[in-house]
């Protein structure tokens, strides 16, 4: 697992995941809420920053999850 600061492409708050972009995770990395940090508010916004850990693993059609995010402080 590695660590990366990145992009959300977008973020599907009713459905509870988004995809994330880093020069480290080409083609976008798949998000899911539950894995956000949970001090955090959950509803992400396409555009903001965001810290997180990646591995590659295949899930809806992205070669890459994040199993923590943590969104940077404004």
């Amino acid at each position: 697992m590695s660590r990366t600061t990145g992009t959300v492409r977008v973020w599907h708050g009713e459905l509870g995941w988004g995809v994330l972009d880093s020069p480290e995770t080409p083609g976008g990395c798949g998000a899911h809420w539950s894995n956000i940090d949970k001090t955090q508010l959950r509803v992400r916004e396409a555009g903001e920053i965001v810290k997180f850990n990646w591995e590659q693993r295949s899930q809806d059609g992205y070669q890459f999850l994040a199993p923590d995010i943590q969104p940077l402080e404004r």
